[in-house]
């Protein structure tokens, strides 16, 4: 866990917009991304070395990246060219302090998605970042979700057991749906954790477990959760 990590969680508690990871060595930058990104709604997990952070990318499947270039260890260009030879293509914003066009093209080739060089506003840190997650959500109307007797509506935001209307908190809705969303997949409590309430306390993995609790009371016997036990939770095909 980064150094800054104890203070992080007091900001991701209760956010919407999903889990952003910001890999840098930089303090006082990263404070101020992390101050900027909780209050445009994101949760904010941050590490200061490259190695930690890519380890932290993989493990926690975030919204998006904020990718300091020079970070001790691995760089974030290494840690992006791993990212997409591993077929991970995660949003990433590089963050740099040196104005090079050879480093711009590089990390824009390697599938880096957009580019910002030190000293940058905030503000505009956040509003690439929004810009990008629009363009990677695509357009048109989300898919209805079906799983066995479930069918899970994400654009009224309804969701039905065996024909009767199902009353859920949002939290319960969007849980369920990251779970319908891909029917057979085990999610980990810190990937339920990171999608779901923006988070990256490891120590919160028991509110996954209440809220699947709840789900399965809401849901009777047409519940499709499954339970790995020791991993986390999937639908049933």
């Amino acid at each position: 866990m980064g150094e800054s990590d104890q203070r992080d969680q007091s900001d991701q508690l209760g956010q919407s917009r999903g889990l952003i990871v910001v890999v840098e060595d930089e303090r006082a930058i990263a404070d101020l991304e992390r101050l900027y990104l909780a209050e445009a709604g994101f949760g904010v997990h941050v590490e200061s070395d490259g190695a930690a952070g890519f380890a932290s990318i993989r493990r926690l499947r975030p919204v998006a990246v904020v990718l300091d270039v020079g970070l001790p260890g691995m760089d974030g260009i290494e840690i992006c060219r791993r990212l997409r030879a591993a077929d991970d293509w995660t949003p990433v914003i590089f963050v740099t302090a040196r104005d090079d066009e050879v480093d711009r093209i590089l990390g824009l080739e390697l599938g880096a998605d957009d580019y910002l060089t030190k000293p940058f506003s905030p503000r505009e840190l956040v509003v690439r970042l929004k810009t990008i997650l629009r363009r990677h959500a695509g357009p048109g109307r989300p898919r209805v979700l079906t799983v066995g007797a479930i069918v899970l509506d994400p654009l009224q935001r309804r969701v039905e057991a065996s024909g009767s209307l199902i009353s859920l908190t949002s939290t319960e809705f969007d849980l369920l749906a990251k779970l319908m969303s891909s029917p057979g997949q085990v999610f980990t409590r810190e990937q339920l954790l990171s999608s779901v309430w923006g988070q990256a306390d490891y120590g919160l993995g028991r509110t996954v477990d209440v809220h699947v609790a709840q789900l399965r009371s809401k849901l009777g016997p047409a519940s499709p959760i499954v339970t790995s036990r020791g991993v986390g939770y999937s639908v049933a095909r």
